[in-house]
């Protein structure tokens, strides 16, 4: 008998049906601040802690606090597990926890919900008192049920105030306990991920969480007909589990960086929340600034006392950084920025997700400012990517820009339990006398690269300035100093593109169809490719993790298929909408970079829904760019 079972000494209904399933997709949607996103965190990493392969995405309105029991303001998480690995949040829900109706219809109308998806829905509010509530829930409750859900009331209020006063901050547990029996989750494990959870709180706090999720765990056996088997396959090495903010911020302890910088912002703003909990212990220091440009200038401070340091921000934020960013270019004094994106343009969906800001995080500086920028596709690449930056930065002296998203930034993934390396460290610093005659900035004419003085270092003191300057620093309006200077900065972009690796094809290495993507949408993209392959369709994709420069060999890939277009989310015009030519057509971002860097026919399929791709979605969007290609193969 397992854990789950034994816990309760009464018999689960007679007709009970086990179904198992490859993989299941859940949500739990709420109002804001009812603890929606906190069950489907414990609950996504016991799945992952028991060997499911596990995908969360937090469902977060666009407002702080929107009104309650509104469509648009519902709040909430969405978790994919499976048998083997899972890469993105799926196409539709199976089963929704709904805290009330509202929240539900908003989730309904956006499509979310399968067709046979089943619901677990409180009813407290079938009986409230005021008729406008009672009148909204009648009219849900009509529209819904002319489609093929199964819903089932649950009185999660009434349940929970037999244990908490305020049923409103107990329905999250009391959720989690219907969920742990439904999918026959370990109960320690839960219990434990609870504490984990409630760590910074007492042990009063603790107990009544755990009382709430046993109290909704009993109800379910009591109560539910069917029970819903994800086999798990024990992991074969050690895995840690986090989603992509955490990540970032244990890849930036991982690589010896010792200083942050940052303004909050969302959905930034928790990797500053990871790193002021653990930084100190690395030595590291956390700096709050005034504001996003002061916080790019203590970062540049920082580097240019011969550390490498970093600053974390989101699309506003970026814009701001804009002039501290070129100086730092001009300066070549190493920075590393995190840019989590988020939708725009302005304040823009500070809750939702776009890969809006590679053309901004590419040229948006005045004159030429050549650096690198690189996006991670994945949780345990938001981890190693912080290394490789660092590790560039220092090398070429450069700004490196790290492009995650809001996708990454919420999910939650299991991957291998990183083995931390010596050599992903900052160097020491070498305070050696600075050898009689050297100027600060001697380029290497082959190269590009120069010498870093830093202060402290005997007869390496020099000015530091913004401005154009020759190779001793010295502020020089010269014509052949400022063209040599800024050749000498483009230079050693040329040569990190030469190290870097072609990028791999994920299926066949010509046919039909080639989808470029980058970022998070690689999960997607890849599933709705074995889906086209199942179908006979001769697609393949590509995934790119460094856009400046671009991976080498790219003309060469694009010219064995015979379409080659991109996968994104950010906007471009759909093709014959009205006044939409080929000529002032506005294409997606990678697909416009491509355009001008290969000088190949890159066509596009992008979209701004506020939330991340779905492989349905995508394999249409292949299906439809496949049509006619196949008769004129030869």
């Amino acid at each position: 008998m397992t854990a789950a079972a034994a816990l309760l000494e009464r018999d689960v209904p007679v007709a009970t049906r086990v179904l198992t399933l490859p993989e299941h997709t859940i949500e739990i949607v709420s109002d804001s601040g009812e603890g929606a996103q906190k069950c489907g965190q414990i609950f996504g990493a016991v799945c992952a802690k028991m060997g499911n392969g596990v995908w969360t995405v937090e469902i977060i309105p666009a407002e702080i606090q929107p009104p309650p029991r509104i469509a648009e303001g519902a709040s909430g998480i969405r978790i994919r597990f499976a048998t083997g690995p899972v890469t993105n949040w799926g196409d539709q829900t199976d089963l929704v926890v709904a805290f009330n109706e509202q929240v539900l219809v908003g989730r309904h109308l956006l499509g979310a919900l399968a067709s046979d998806a089943i619901i677990l829905l409180e009813n407290s509010w079938a009986s409230n008192p005021d008729p406008d509530i009672k009148a909204a829930w009648d009219q849900a409750l009509a529209e819904l049920s002319g489609y093929g859900y199964r819903i089932i009331e649950v009185p999660m209020e009434e349940q929970c105030l037999t244990v908490d006063d305020n049923p409103r901050k107990g329905k999250n547990m009391f959720a989690l306990g219907m969920l742990a029996y439904i999918y026959d989750r370990s109960l320690e494990r839960i219990e434990e991920q609870i504490a984990y959870a409630f760590r910074r709180k007492s042990e009063a706090v603790y107990a009544k969480n755990v009382a709430l999720m046993r109290l909704g765990y009993g109800w379910a056996a009591a109560n539910l007909d069917f029970r819903i088997e994800i086999p798990t396959t024990p992991p074969q090495q050690a895995l840690v589990v986090m989603n992509g903010n955490e990540a970032l911020g244990m890849g930036a302890l991982a690589s010896g960086m010792e200083l942050c910088a940052m303004y909050p912002i969302t959905p930034a703003t928790s990797v500053s929340h990871y790193l002021a909990e653990v930084f100190r212990k690395f030595g590291g220091i956390l700096h709050q600034a005034e504001d996003e440009i002061a916080a790019a200038g203590v970062a540049i401070g920082a580097s240019y006392a011969g550390k490498v340091a970093f600053t974390i921000t989101s699309g506003p934020g970026l814009a701001l950084k804009t002039e501290f960013i070129g100086l730092a270019v001009m300066a070549e004094t190493p920075l590393v920025v995190i840019d989590v994106q988020r939708g725009g343009p302005s304040t823009g969906l500070p809750t939702k997700v776009e890969q809006s800001d590679l053309l901004a995080a590419l040229v948006g500086q005045p004159g030429d400012a050549p650096h690198v920028v690189m996006a991670p596709a994945t949780i345990e690449e938001c981890f190693h990517s912080v290394v490789t930056a660092r590790q560039i930065a220092e090398t070429f002296h450069t700004v490196v820009v790290i492009l995650s998203d809001a996708n990454l930034s919420t999910g939650v993934q299991p991957f291998p339990r990183p083995q931390l390396r010596k050599e992903w460290l900052a160097p020491e610093l070498d305070l050696s006398p600075v050898e009689e005659g050297r100027r600060p900035y001697e380029w290497d004419p082959r190269m590009g690269t120069s010498t870093r003085p830093v202060p402290g270092q005997p007869g390496g003191m020099y000015t530091l300035t913004g401005l154009s300057h020759d190779e001793a620093s010295k502020v020089a309006y010269d014509a052949g100093i400022h063209q040599h200077s800024t050749t000498m900065r483009s230079r050693k972009i040329a040569v990190l593109q030469q190290t870097l690796l072609r990028p791999a094809i994920y299926g066949d290495h010509e046919g039909d169809l080639l989808v470029v993507g980058w970022g998070s949408t690689k999960g997607a993209i890849e599933e709705a490719i074995d889906r086209a392959r199942a179908e006979g369709l001769h697609a393949s994709s590509t995934h790119l993790t460094f856009l400046s420069p671009l991976q080498p060999g790219l003309k060469e890939i694009f010219s064995r298929f015979r379409k080659v277009m991109t996968v994104e989310i950010n906007y471009s015009d759909p093709p014959g909408e009205p006044f939409i030519t080929e000529e002032n057509r506005r294409r997606g971002q990678l697909a416009m970079l491509l355009r001008a860097q290969t000088l190949c026919d890159v066509d596009c399929w992008t979209r701004v829904p506020g939330e991340p791709l779905r492989p349905g979605l995508i394999h249409a969007a292949i299906r439809d760019a496949t049509i006619g290609l196949a008769g004129g193969r030869a």
